[in-house]
């Protein structure tokens, strides 16, 4: 794969040249405040060494979900302050996304300024099925940046998306990508690729059917594999136990019946469970073995046998994936397995990979050293699909013999 990076881009100079960078600043947000700020500051390098070079940096990324229109609480207001403070310099915000503000926003940038476009998301034409349609938002994208603009593809949680900021404008500007693309690659590429055993893998999260395909890619690669969160009483119910009230997918519990038939000396499941009356914070609680969770209650957290089960292969092995967390860690009477798991973690020697998401926010959250582990990603879904084999259109579209 012969891809252009930023080091090119910048080796051919860019004082004085407007350079348009898709970030991801998909950032969760509390009203306007931003409750975990790691996908900014995992921007900030390319930007800043864009910025010192004397680029005229105009940055471009989405926030949430909008119906393809404006809608306040998708703005990305917040962002572009963070941003500014993080880079200590005011950071424009456009806003309309490439109408009359984006350009007067990007026209007006002096030599090492940096602007923020509206959330792409907010004109439809992002998201559009219809090429035609995507292909004439990446030109007006291009003329945002002119003749002698360029791009540079720095999102890696958006390239699994055939978007017009990601994919089509790549296609209209000369195409680079970014240090954080690229070490996104790397680090995955050695997961795929010949990691060193043991190879243990956990996998949280809600559901099975959101994880299916990196499980059945990843079985025959790993020595183990730990399922927790709520997808590990489908596993439960496989096994013949009565779940309680606990998140199932009915639809796959055959799926999981299947893969514990075939590969049940990989698959590690909880030994215990923390349950709950409701989903609450302030519920009544209760510890029980796997196979005894109460009828009317819900499995809400992986139990300390669990958590001590899981450390133990985690000690041991040389290579780590974590992807999805144990428990709903986001209330703290179910933080427990999800901290003991990532803790256990950042205490191994392995080479460890947090594969983004609600992962990456739980190290963020429950107040883990980032540096206890070998990378933090910022890609959830990207991640997974690269993982499972799939060709991320984002960067496919970067390799210059493809």
């Amino acid at each position: 794969m012969a891809v252009k990076t930023l080091e090119d881009l910048l080796a051919e100079g860019v004082a004085g040249r407007r350079v348009l960078v898709r970030s991801d600043l998909n950032v969760p947000l509390d009203g306007d405040t931003i409750t975990d700020d790691g996908r900014v500051r995992a921007a900030l390098p390319t930007i800043r060494r864009l910025a010192e070079a004397g680029a005229r940096v105009v940055v471009a990324a989405h926030l949430g979900r909008p119906k393809g229109a404006p809608e306040p609480k998708y703005s990305l207001k917040p962002v572009a302050h963070r941003l500014g403070e993080l880079l200590g310099a005011e950071v424009a915000l456009a806003a309309d996304v490439v109408g009359d503000s984006a350009k007067a926003v990007a026209g007006s940038l002096a030599d090492g300024q940096v602007a923020l476009l509206e959330n792409v998301r907010f004109d439809p034409r992002e998201t559009s099925k219809d090429s035609a349609e995507r292909d004439e938002l990446a030109h007006e994208f291009a003329a945002l940046v002119g003749e002698d603009g360029a791009f540079v593809s720095d999102g890696f949680g958006v390239v699994h998306r055939k978007q017009a900021s990601v994919y089509d404008v790549a296609r209209t500007l000369p195409a680079y990508a970014g240090g954080l693309v690229l070490a996104e690659l790397e680090v995955l590429g050695k997961l795929i690729g010949e990691p060193e055993r043991p190879y243990t893998v956990v996998l949280g999260g809600s559901k099975v059917s959101d994880k299916l395909a990196v499980i059945e890619a990843l079985l025959p690669k790993v020595d183990q594999l730990l399922i927790g969160g709520g997808m590990a009483f489908t596993f439960l119910a496989a096994q013949g136990h009565s779940v309680g009230s606990s998140l199932l997918e009915q639809d796959f519990v055959e799926t999981a019946r299947k893969l514990l038939e075939t590969d049940g000396d990989k698959i590690v499941v909880p030994v215990d469970v923390v349950v709950a009356d409701r989903f609450a914070a302030d519920a009544a609680t209760d510890t029980v073995a796997a196979d005894a969770i109460p009828d009317g209650w819900m499995g809400l957290d992986i139990g300390p046998r669990t958590v001590e089960s899981f450390a133990a292969a985690v000690a041991k092995a040389k290579t780590v994936f974590w992807n999805g967390p144990a428990g709903v860690f986001e209330m703290a009477p179910f933080a427990a397995g999800t901290r003991g798991v990532a803790q256990a973690i950042a205490d191994s020697d392995s080479f460890s990979v947090v594969g983004g998401g609600d992962s990456a926010a739980a190290v963020r959250l429950l107040g883990l050293p980032e540096d206890g582990f070998s990378h933090i990603s910022t890609g959830g879904g990207a991640s997974l699909e690269y993982l499972e084999g799939k060709e991320l259109p984002g960067v496919a579209v970067l390799d210059e013999e493809g």
